[in-house]
């Protein structure tokens, strides 16, 4: 009798398996199918959508090209990823239902669950909100260099919890939106390298902003790096008294993320313009003093020249 209950069980099992089979689990390849079809739509809409925009602010010569294009990634990678998480939820949801599983409970509870996840998440919570003002007010965005937090580094994702830096040495640091204290963009709009000369206290000063300000024009006749500049050098003046030098400060205005290239090449070229014009940088001096013993010594060289 056991032996047959057993078989009987077995034999009913598989029945029922056999018509989930031949009856659902055809609709959930299907299901599975539409859902990689779908997400593979939305990524070609996303990028079509991508190439839409940027050509249309390209086309308006009000705007900044470069700033609306980091603007459209960042927001675009963000509606891709909403997009694919509703899609992913609303499958899942379909196979519960598919595999028996009743979902009404499951949404009626939601609800519940998410005021109890709410207190218990409160710092996840509170990441979102901090990551959709972010974007909201257009704080940073995707290919801006930034210091958060005092970490600095090239914006490589923003996402509504979290923004992903990597800094100059190609560390990645991850750092919540909720946790952000202070940020400063370096490279919004538009960007400037600020150069304190030092030369020696007998040069003219008047020449040497002279020679400073011929090499910033030269620079912006460059067909190269004078595309990456803005506006043209602004000599500020003698900023101050340093211990060996006089410090003449001066700002050069360049587009996004260019000031630190413009800079390198802008003090390699005011290098070669001192040197031609005898124009001293000073450099510290170390003088070794080797105490009272050595004087013997200086005497007998002395002598020693004096014989000779």
């Amino acid at each position: 009798m056991k032996n047959l209950f057993n078989a009987e069980a077995f034999t009913s099992f598989l029945e029922k398996l056999q018509e989930w089979v031949l009856t659902e689990l055809p609709i959930i390849i299907l299901i599975t199918v539409i859902l990689l079809i779908v997400l593979r739509v939305v990524k070609l809409f996303i990028r079509k959508l991508k190439k839409t925009l940027i050509r249309r602010a390209e086309k308006n010569q009000d705007r900044d090209t470069e700033e609306a294009e980091k603007r459209i990634l960042t927001l675009t990678g963000i509606l891709r990823s909403i997009i694919k998480i509703l899609l992913v939820a609303t499958y899942l949801l379909i196979i519960l239902q598919k595999l028996g599983i009743n979902i009404a409970p499951i949404l009626a509870s939601a609800g519940i669950v998410g005021l109890a996840v709410g207190f218990g998440a409160q710092e996840l919570v509170r990441d979102v909100i901090s990551g959709f003002f972010i974007l909201l007010e257009n704080q940073v965005r995707a290919g801006d260099v930034a210091i958060i937090n005092g970490t600095g580094g090239l914006v490589e994702k923003i996402e509504l919890r979290t923004i992903t830096l990597r800094d100059f040495s190609g560390v990645v640091h991850v750092v919540q939106n909720g946790k952000i204290n202070s940020m400063s963009n370096m490279t919004k709009e538009w960007s400037a390298i600020v150069f304190e000369i030092g030369v020696a206290y007998k040069e003219n000063v008047d020449r040497v902003m002279e020679i400073m300000k011929e090499t910033g024009e030269e620079l912006i006749k460059d067909e190269v790096f004078g595309q990456k500049i803005i506006d043209p050098i602004e000599i500020f003046g003698l900023d101050s008294f340093g211990d060996s030098a006089l410090i003449i400060k001066a700002r050069l205005k360049t587009k996004p993320i260019t000031q630190w290239e413009v800079g390198r090449e802008y003090r390699r070229r005011l290098k070669i313009a001192f040197d031609k014009n005898n124009i001293e940088i000073p450099f510290p001096h170390t003088t070794v003093y080797w105490g009272k013993e050595i004087s013997p010594l200086q005497l007998n060289i002395s002598e020693n020249s004096k014989n000779k």
